[in-house]
This record gives C-alpha cells, structure tokens and sequence, in this order.
C-alpha cells in the first residue's frame, strides 16, 4: 500500500512581493470584461502572444502556442467575429498603477535599440540617448 504524504516546499528562495501578482490578476480581469465576444478566445489569443518565443510572424504559428488551447480556426473566428470595450479598456490601462523605484521617480521603459528601420516615420528632432 502507498501513503500519501504532504511535503512543504517552495522553488522560491526568497520573499516574494505579492502585489504584483495581485495587480496583474486585477488588470487581467479587467481586460477580459473588455471583451464583449468571442472573450475566451481573444483572451487566449493575448495569453498567445504575450508568451510566444519572439515575435510573431503569422497567426497558424500564434495558434501553435500552448497559451492558445483553440486550433486554428477558433484564432480566426476569434479575430473575425470578437469584439472589445475600447472605451473600457481604455479605462482599464489608465487605472494601472504607474511603476516606481524606491525613492518615488517613475521607472519606464523605453525601445533603444539601434536597428535599422528604413520604413519607419522619422523626427528631425528624434535622437539616440543612452542612459
């Protein structure tokens, strides 16, 4: 006969902040009452590219995801007949918290890369700022 027995443990080594987590839930929920059709798929579909391992370059390969459980037809109908809350959603991305480093300034991100983008539109005033 085999025993059950419960073994506490844990893959962290070190305290974990739980805000983030519960920020992240909160934010998830409110974007998946952004969308008013086609909800699980269209959330699933954000899960799938969210998760994708770089970029994605078609929407067959995004269906391949795991986070995207539908083949993929359910990505198309999805994309086809799904439908969001711009407004709503709108007020769900004005309402997340801004992140801040200890001392209160604002920590953002911003796309420094130094990749050629021949297409792309261009300021006379844009430049390239290390810091």
């Amino acid at each position: 006969m085999i025993s059950a027995k419960a073994v506490g443990m844990s893959l962290l080594h070190h305290a974990v902040r739980q805000e983030p987590f519960a920020e992240l839930s909160c934010f998830r929920g409110e974007f998946y009452s952004c969308l008013t059709r086609r909800s699980d798929a269209l959330f699933e579909l954000a899960d799938a590219v969210l998760c994708a391992d770089g970029p994605v370059r078609s929407l067959v390969e995004l269906s391949l995801v795991g986070e995207h459980r539908r083949g993929h037809g359910g990505l198309y109908d999805a994309l086809a007949a799904g439908r969001v809350d711009i407004a709503r959603l709108r007020r769900a991305l004005v309402a997340v918290p801004l992140p801040r480093a200890a001392d209160g300034r604002l920590v953002l991100a911003a796309d420094i890369t130094c990749w050629l983008r021949p297409d792309a539109h261009t300021s006379p005033q844009r430049i390239l700022c290390h810091t």
